[in-house]
């Protein structure tokens, strides 16, 4: 196999096993809760009922109208105590924004290229069609997104301000995708991540991490380009400092692991950095330190991929949506 389509392949299926591999276990605080409920987890494995950490009982979205439903069957669950984020999806399945991934990876083949107008109209369709995501949760964003949609506003102009590490989930499909040709792969983040997360900090990190995927996709080392393109959020030194310290120190008493992107991006930074050569321990280690480690699987997994590192084939073997990243 060519090295520039492993490297890419490498960076897909980093970023969407990253997803898959803290599913179960997504926005657990409580590691000891994650250790009742899962021990370490090392595999693809399903969620469980009750989720310890949920705080779905005080989450409400209600639909101005039609256009704006996109809770459908899960509306049920929500403001109720208990209930797992992701309860219907199965061991290897994605969480919705890589569902929506895959959706813009389609629509850059069926299309030849980024087509915002084009993925718009695929959005709107995945989220109004009832059964098509089966996930319970939906982030603010998605939700402001369609209540703006259903008040009349056009799609376009849908986005809101967000400072979340999902508005980072489409970033690897569209680096993967311009691996030659960094400045498409830059305009085409920027439409992207605009269209549900707005604002310097996300189109920051959107275009720093961007540049990273696109030099290691084409050879660069995973640290000198996470050294050299990620100085702003974190420099060499620190990285070295927190190498030597024990995981859940510094995500956790260091670096928060909730979704905010001044911590989260951070860290997801720290973790490739310190796994650059070994995919499996980095989402590993992603994955058990619980927080927002559906996200920051993505960008590890992104990074530590698109480096050539191996990917476990009991992995890829039970990942859901294997065969379309071939």
């Amino acid at each position: 196999m060519d090295d520039l389509v492993r490297r890419k392949r490498g960076c897909l299926l980093g970023a969407f096993l990253g997803d898959a591999l803290a599913m179960p276990v997504h926005w657990y605080y409580d590691r000891g809760a994650l250790q009742r409920d899962y021990g370490r987890v090392t595999d693809l494995v399903a969620p469980k009922s009750p989720h310890a950490d949920s705080i779905l009982w005080r989450s409400s979205y209600a639909a101005p109208n039609a256009k704006g439903e996109i809770l459908h069957d899960q509306a049920p669950y929500w403001g109720r105590r208990g209930v797992h984020y992701h309860q219907f999806l199965a061991a290897g399945e994605n969480t919705v924004n890589m569902q929506l991934a895959r959706e813009l990876l389609e629509s850059l083949r069926a299309c030849g290229g980024y087509d915002r107008a084009d993925y718009l109209r695929r959005y709107l369709e995945f989220m109004t069609t009832p059964g098509k995501h089966r996930d319970t949760y939906l982030e603010e964003c998605h939700r402001n997104f369609f209540t703006k949609y259903a008040r009349g506003k056009k799609p376009e102009d849908c986005g809101g301000e967000d400072i979340h590490i999902g508005g980072l989930a489409h970033v690897p499909v569209l680096a993967v995708w311009s691996a030659d040709d960094e400045s498409a792969a830059l305009a085409a983040v920027r439409e992207q991540v605009r269209v549900t997360h707005r604002g310097e900090l996300v189109e920051s990190a959107a275009r720093d991490l961007t540049k990273m995927l696109i030099a290691i996709l084409n050879g660069a080392p995973v640290r000198e380009s996470i050294e050299k393109f990620g100085n702003g959020w974190v420099g060499r030194k620190k990285l070295e400092t927190w190498a030597a310290r024990p995981d859940e120190e510094v995500v956790g008493a260091i670096l928060s692991p909730a979704c905010y992107l001044k911590d989260s991006f951070p860290a997801s930074l720290f973790l490739a950095w310190k796994y650059a050569d070994d995919l499996e321990s980095a989402l590993v280690a992603n994955t058990n330190l619980g927080g927002d480690n559906c996200h920051r699987g993505i960008v590890v997994g992104a990074l530590v991929g698109a480096g050539g590192a191996e990917v476990p084939p009991r992995w890829t073997e039970r990942l859901s949506c294997a065969a379309m990243l071939a």
